[in-house]
């Protein structure tokens, strides 16, 4: 049976997304929280896939998203964790 498509491919922008996009994301997500994914694009008034605007959120927008290049610090803590519980 399978599951239900998330949402009509028809009429949907792909591509890069602009900083309007990125604006209305934010704002919407600030508002209501971080909810049903599917049925954000339609509330929020965007042309992109529930998928689409998760992983835009998750990997680029979000506000504790931490960028560059770590620190030493964080480096040997890596290396101990890792010297501690492996790969898992």
């Amino acid at each position: 049976m399978g599951r239900a498509p998330c949402c009509e491919k028809v009429g949907l922008k792909k591509g890069r997304w602009t900083t309007e996009e990125d604006e209305i994301l934010t704002k919407y997500i600030q508002a209501n929280g971080e909810g049903s994914w599917r049925s954000l694009p339609k509330n929020a008034g965007l042309l992109r896939c529930g998928k689409s605007c998760r992983l835009r959120w998750i990997n680029y927008l979000r506000t504790d998203l931490k960028r560059g290049n770590i620190s030493i610090e964080e480096e040997n803590l890596i290396t101990k964790l890792h010297a501690s519980f492996g790969n898992r």
